[in-house]
Formats: C-alpha cells, structure tokens, sequence
C-alpha cells in the first residue's frame, strides 16, 4: 500500500491519551477511529477499567472520524465498565462522530455529554 494512502500508517492517525481526573479516567483519542487504529483506544480503556477506574469518560473532541469498528471498541469498553460497576461517558463529540452514534443508535446506550465538563460534574 502506498504510504500516503488513508489507512496506511494507523499509528500516525490516532493519539490517545489518559488521565486519571476524580473517580474517572479521562480518555482522548485524536485523530481518526477506524479498524486500523482501534487497538490503539481499545488498550487504554481495557487497563483503566483493570486498574480499577470503571467510570470512564472518553473527551471526543478531537476525534475527527470514526467507524463502526471504533463503536464497537466503545460498546465493548462501556461493557467491561459496567459489569465493574461504572459506565462510559462520551463528551463533546464532533457533528461528524455524532451522527455515527445516531444513526446506528448507540447514543440511547451511552450517557452523552455536550462537553467535558459536564461529564466529569456527572
């Protein structure tokens, strides 16, 4: 595959990154969700719930794309924290992921949030 073809280099189009804020662990991926870049949030949400931080709250402000791949690493995660007592919190998605989760309707099985903020006042 061409290197400058979508897809080529999965570590370059998705970041993410933790942090532990209150009782929640804060993720935020960067760039783009798709089946070449999941594993790359589905570790981090998996360890945060191991290490015993079941609430999670992935900001989606930055992320610019994402798949039906990236909404099932989602629904998995929000799985794994419930069955540990929590819950996924998705904050400030962009238009574009939106409508992902609405037409899909995966929003009726997330508490969405309009901005970080509001998801770690919940």
């Amino acid at each position: 595959m061409d290197r400058q073809t979508v897809g080529s280099t999965p570590r370059g189009r998705l970041r993410v990154d933790v942090r532990n804020e209150g009782s929640s662990a804060v993720v935020t991926p960067a760039g783009e969700l798709d089946h070449h870049t999941a594993d790359l949030l589905r570790e981090p949400l998996e360890e945060a719930v191991s290490q015993g931080r079941a609430r999670l709250v992935v900001d989606c402000s930055q992320l610019e794309f994402c798949d039906s791949t990236g909404l099932n690493v989602l629904l998995g995660a929000r799985l794994k924290a419930e069955a540990a007592g929590g819950g996924v919190h998705l904050a400030a998605m962009r238009p574009v992921v939106a409508r992902v989760f609405q037409i899909t309707g995966a929003e009726a099985v997330f508490t969405v949030h309009d901005s970080l903020e509001s998801a770690l006042a919940d």
